[in-house]
């Protein structure tokens, strides 16, 4: 059996490959949030999803509105998946990050060419599986997105905190239409009592009053219009807007960690909630160069901690003199 390296693949690796996206794993958690949605049909299955792939690694975003699963891996557990799916193929980590993107775009883009690749999903107990069948290099490529429940403060991140900045952003929007509709009926007023009239009686309308019109709405427009369904029309028509409050959200953030507001923390056990089944194989190539850093850390402050007790005991001193 003869193994294919992925040459064409490698070389977009390691030159002119730009996914969406920055470099690290946290600006990989806001390329996310970025992220619109996208609306799937896979078989009887309808989900809800977004992906953000870069050099270092993938998150996905899965739902089917009554759960939410994500996943979120770097290199390593991309190199390590790669050799247990594909050990026909060698090829760079960033090589089947590149080829993932590829597979991805077309299917969460909605493009009119559509892709390639297979897709299904399989959920077992609290888990869902995302298979992909595609080909690399001439070569059957096989991958497995497994996905767990998403923390509830990546629920809140993604879905929660953004729906309610749109819910206000849109009642603004309507406080600032009757607004405008009420300037627009007195500018009709000053029309009308300088003797103006309308060439055409079918353009006339009656002035604007806004506690009969939420009533009139809420009795024959709101049940078509809070039907959710599948989550379909959520992705077709509100995306913009939720990206542009997701965008907010993000700057809010930053200002948090600038001003070392503690809001910020709250998002850290969160990435360590999500991957700690991915990330355990990982653990012990991590601590290893740490272990001689603690070592030396007490021992630099071992000094300094000493003197400003030397300095109590000389302020002491007066401090009994006087008493």
């Amino acid at each position: 059996m003869k193994i294919r390296t992925a040459k064409a693949f490698v070389a977009r690796a390691n030159g002119n490959w730009t996914p969406g996206g920055t470099p690290g794993m946290e600006e990989l958690e806001q390329g996310l949030l970025m992220q619109p949605w996208a609306w799937l049909q896979l078989a009887e299955n309808s989900l809800l999803a977004k992906a953000c792939i870069t050099k270092q690694g993938y998150a996905l975003l899965v739902s089917d509105l009554q759960q939410v699963w994500h996943e979120q891996v770097d290199t390593s557990v991309v190199s390590q998946r790669a050799k247990e799916l594909n050990k026909r193929l060698t090829a760079p980590p960033a090589a089947f990050l590149c080829h993932l993107d590829d597979l991805l775009r077309p299917l969460l883009k909605d493009t009119a060419c559509p892709g390639k690749a297979t897709f299904s999903c399989e959920r077992v107990a609290e888990a869902l599986t995302l298979r992909v069948r595609s080909e690399l290099s001439g070569l059957p490529f096989y991958w497995n997105f497994h996905c767990i429940l998403a923390s509830p403060s990546l629920v809140s991140q993604h879905l929660i905190r953004p729906l309610m900045g749109m819910s206000l952003a849109l009642q603004c929007q309507v406080r600032e239409l009757a607004t405008l509709l009420h300037m627009k009926d007195l500018e009709i007023q000053d029309y009308q009592e300088s003797g103006a009239t309308l060439s055409r009686d079918r353009l006339k309308t009656e002035p604007f009053e806004e506690n009969s019109f939420m009533e009139q709405f809420m009795v024959e427009k709101l049940p078509e219009a809070c039907s959710v369904g599948d989550g379909r029309p959520f992705v077709m028509n509100l995306q913009s807007l939720y990206m542009a409050v997701a965008r907010q959200e993000i700057q809010v953030g930053q200002k948090h960690q600038g001003t070392g507001a503690p809001q910020t923390s709250s998002s850290a056990p969160s990435q360590g909630t999500d991957s700690q089944l991915l990330n355990q194989p990982e653990e012990p190539v991590s601590l290893a160069p740490s272990l001689p850093e603690p070592e030396k850390e007490p021992t630099v402050p071992s000094s300094p901690v000493q003197r400003p007790q030397l300095l109590k005991v000389k302020r002491k001193k007066p401090r009994g003199l006087f008493s």
